[in-house]
């Protein structure tokens, strides 16, 4: 075997032992996304790249790629500079396509993080009733983010009877809800 083709297979069977190994360990839920983990003090704040460009697993990305095209068209292609930038090209669309995946698979994340701020000029409906005046606390059922919630509400106003429709107008002490009805 000639000495470039094997250098391309020591590059092409380490590389995809890594590339089944990192598979593996993502499907069985590995917590480690590419198997380093840095030490070191940095200010990441306000950066919005969800994944970095530099890691293992776009290496063995690119590698695989690089490697496996190099491999395939070895013979086919009389050029070896030729050879190795039709390589390279695959090896960076390897790794553009597990950017692409990623970013796909984020698009799918929704944040349903209840907060109380959600509230605010909501309608609901009263559950128990509000005692007028701020004397007491009732409870409201209100549907936030497609999920039904029932939290303590006071009025500034009158007594407001179960079964009323009310409005969400405000937050007292982060934990109670001022409703006036409607």
């Amino acid at each position: 075997m000639e000495p470039s083709l094997r250098a391309l297979w020591y590059i092409a069977l380490p590389t995809s032992l890594i590339f089944l190994l990192q598979t593996i360990l993502t499907f069985i839920g590995s917590d480690s996304s590419d198997g380093i983990n840095a030490d070191f003090d940095g200010n990441l704040e306000g950066a919005e790249a969800p994944f970095q460009l530099f890691t293992l697993r776009n290496l063995i990305n690119f590698l695989l790629g690089f490697s496996w095209t190099a491999i395939t068209f070895y013979h086919s292609v009389a050029n070896y500079t030729l050879l190795l930038l039709i390589a390279t090209c695959v090896g960076l669309g390897f790794v553009w396509l597990f950017f692409f995946i990623i970013k796909q698979i984020m698009k799918l994340a929704e944040n349903n993080t209840f907060k109380l701020a959600d509230t605010i000029n909501k309608s609901a409906m009263v559950y128990l009733a509000i005692p007028g005046y701020k004397e007491g606390a009732g409870k409201i059922s209100i549907s936030i983010k497609g999920s039904q919630k029932e939290l303590n509400a006071i009025s500034l106003a009158d007594r407001i009877e179960t079964g009323a429709a009310v409005k969400v107008i405000g937050i007292e002490g982060g934990s109670l809800l001022i409703v006036e009805k409607i």
